[in-house]
């Protein structure tokens, strides 16, 4: 049987109260088994980021359940194996491009003969390892986004949580960036999510769920 990397029950996620809430998720059920490959499209606004937020443990349901089955018990653990790729790389300037890489396993007390090994070959696999010594000024913004995918992959997940990784980038730049990282997610064996509103995106991926006004509408798996 294949495993569950993480499942939403009837999920809803409200902000506010009374007359101002607003309903960005609305009961939603899905999984995300092991080895997949999900693109999440649909306008802004639409929910699918705050979708993403939920499987990543970044926000809590006003209603409903998220698990993952896969992934070890404590949350501690498990959020080491839960990797988010965000918009915007949010590099650290001060450090370059291997520090930046590194900086998630440093902060968990990695060795760090190990931190240099893996910085290695995340970079490597994302096709930037010559940039190791270059400062975040020094780089451009596809390669920027692409040392924040080395910097999550870095930590060897199951799960990759990707929102809008190509939406501040050109169209070359942007498939430059998805190349990476469905080669990359390969390599480590990861499941993937990409939230996007370019269709060029989503169908690169194998199965695509749509979501509108915060309602997950189909799930169809490309044959």
């Amino acid at each position: 049987m294949t495993e569950i990397m993480v499942a939403c029950d009837d999920v809803s996620r409200t902000y506010g109260t009374g007359p101002s809430a607003v309903v960005a998720v609305h009961g939603t059920t899905c999984t995300v088994p092991a080895g997949a490959r999900i693109a999440i499209a649909g306008p802004s606004g639409s929910g699918k980021s705050t979708l993403l937020h939920l499987m990543a443990a970044l926000e809590r349901p006003t209603r409903g359940k998220v698990t993952w089955p896969g992934l070890p018990v404590t949350a501690d653990t498990r959020a080491h194996l839960i990797g988010v790729v965000f918009q915007s790389p949010s590099l650290v300037p001060a450090l370059n491009v291997a520090e930046n890489t590194g900086l998630p396993l440093v902060i968990a007390g990695v060795d760090r003969s190990e931190v240099a090994r893996r910085v290695a070959e995340a970079l490597e696999l994302v096709d930037v390892a010559e940039l190791a010594a270059k400062l975040p000024e020094e780089i451009s913004g596809g390669q920027a986004q692409r040392v924040a995918v080395a910097r999550v992959l870095a930590r060897r997940p199951r799960l990759v949580l990707a929102d809008e990784p190509t939406g501040q980038l050109d169209h070359a730049a942007g498939r430059r960036l998805l190349d990476a990282l469905l080669a990359a997610t390969d390599h480590v064996q990861a499941a993937l999510v990409v939230t996007t509103h370019d269709n060029a995106v989503a169908d690169r991926l194998d199965t695509h769920w749509t979501m509108r006004e915060g309602r997950l509408f189909t799930a169809v798996v490309q044959s």
